[in-house]
């Protein structure tokens, strides 16, 4: 038999510190993504995520498996190869977004250049409302 918890505000046992439940559920990261972009694509964890389209050398795109109520969500990412000795500069471009997806480019930064590059270790977070 499921059950249901109805509260306005949530405190710590001892009864202090008290936080409004519409503060941490609005709050509350809606996806989140580690995925390996080498070669073909795959997630290695993730929260409300589909497929991954590839399209092409450090360009994917993630489908979100419950969409956002609109494209004005808010993303924050990090890549690398996995190891601490990996001095590059690198960075993670906000491609096209829509309700049930959000696009990114991956760039390697050298002094000389940028160029896309498909890192080991690709991390993605979403905010925002869900629809």
């Amino acid at each position: 038999m499921a059950s249901e918890l109805r509260v306005n505000t949530l405190k710590d046992a001892a009864g202090n510190n008290s936080i409004a439940t519409s503060f941490v559920a609005n709050g509350s990261a809606k996806a989140f993504a580690l995925w390996n972009s080498a070669g073909t694509p795959a997630y290695r964890d993730s929260f409300n995520m589909g497929s991954i389209t590839d399209h092409g050398t450090g360009d994917q795109t993630v489908a979100f498996t419950n969409s956002m109520a609109n494209a004005n969500f808010t993303t924050s990412g990090q890549v690398g190869n996995g190891n601490d000795g990996d001095a590059s500069n690198s960075q993670m471009r906000r491609g096209s977004s829509a309700t049930g997806s959000q696009r990114c480019t991956i760039q390697f930064a050298t002094s000389a250049s940028n160029a896309n590059y498909d890192y080991t270790y690709v991390g993605l977070v979403i905010h925002g409302d869900l629809a």
